[in-house]
């Protein structure tokens, strides 16, 4: 072959299209099959809502269905170790939370994979707001009233949480770190009768995500405290801040992003990302997310994973001075 036949060949493959040059080469291109997105919580949460809608963005994108599966258990442990066992091909994914990657090693002693070095992040895609509800009856009016009331009856208080480990639990945890008080930790079963009993008197706090509290707060039967972000949620524009009313350090979310298994190849990890930047940047999806209840955001792969390297020894120190810990 000339010379100049050579660079012309060289020419049409770099103009080529990248599947098509990857398939002359005889590796599989991406993505040649429909993806698995695993969701390791129960259908209905927001997590799960927010799954579902970034799919079906996500498919025409990559020109693939894109299938949501819910495989709940050991919270979210369960259907993540699947994904982190699964073939590293960007086939089968798995949606991380803050509880699931960056709470749960500290809490889990027995846990069969490591989900911040099995998993490996992709793009954090959302966040969950959470705020403090409180029952109307104790006529609190700020969360200084709450930590005045806390210290007056030390161990006579107490806070719900969704169960162990759950990012409830460790919210209230937090709160008696920053604000020097001990109020006692009630585990439920879920979120809901956690709330339900808070509505009632029956327990004194439940620090949660804000979406799955409107209800009750609309209804009268729970009553807002602050919020804890660091900054307001368009949910409640009106509600200040933790570190607004002094607590600076009180700042908890629930954060949803998309993992694929340790070992994924970077160009797999590249298409995928930049997909879901191309999905996130548009107004509707904000707006989708936004009646969901979630603030939508846009968090490539690096940055990704250093929130995740600094929240993980966040969380580590809460749980060590908590003494929180889940069989």
């Amino acid at each position: 072959m000339t010379p100049g036949r050579r660079a012309l060949l060289a020419a049409a493959v770099g103009l080529a299209p990248l599947g098509h040059v990857l398939a002359q080469a005889g590796a599989e291109p991406y993505p040649s099959r429909p993806l698995r997105i695993v969701v390791p919580y129960p259908p209905g949460a927001v997590n799960d809502a927010a799954a579902r809608l970034l799919a079906h963005h996500l498919a025409p994108a990559l020109g693939q269905p894109v299938v949501v599966e819910n495989r709940p258990g050991a919270g979210g442990h369960l259907g993540a170790e699947q994904v982190a066992r699964s073939a590293p091909d960007g086939h089968t994914l798995v949606i991380g939370t803050s509880g699931l990657i960056t709470i749960g090693p500290h809490l889990y002693r027995r846990l069969a994979y490591d989900p911040q070095k099995d998993l490996v992040p992709v793009y954090r895609f959302a966040t969950v707001p959470y705020a403090f509800g409180v029952p109307p009856s104790l006529g609190l009016k700020t969360v200084h009233d709450l930590v005045a009331l806390a210290k007056a009856r030390p161990g006579a208080l107490n806070f719900a949480s969704s169960g162990n480990g759950s990012v409830p639990h460790l919210c209230g945890e937090l709160f008696n770190m920053v604000a020097g008080v001990k109020m006692v930790h009630v585990p439920y079963k879920g979120g809901a009768q956690a709330m339900n009993d808070v509505a009632t008197g029956a327990v004194h706090l439940y620090c949660g995500g804000i979406p799955s509290m409107l209800g009750l707060v609309r209804a009268g039967r729970l009553q807002w405290l602050g919020v804890t972000a660091a900054r307001r949620s368009p949910l409640l524009p009106d509600e200040p801040t933790m570190a607004e009313q002094g607590l600076p350090r009180l700042e908890v979310n629930s954060w949803v992003g998309l993992h694929a298994p340790g070992g994924t190849p970077a160009g797999i990890l590249r298409r995928l990302a930049g997909e879901i930047a191309k999905v996130m940047q548009t107004d509707e999806m904000r707006r989708q997310m936004g009646l969901l209840g979630a603030d939508a955001e846009s968090i490539g792969p690096d940055r990704f994973a250093a929130l995740i390297r600094d929240e993980s020894r966040w969380w580590a120190e809460v749980v060590r001075v908590s003494g929180a810990k889940v069989d």
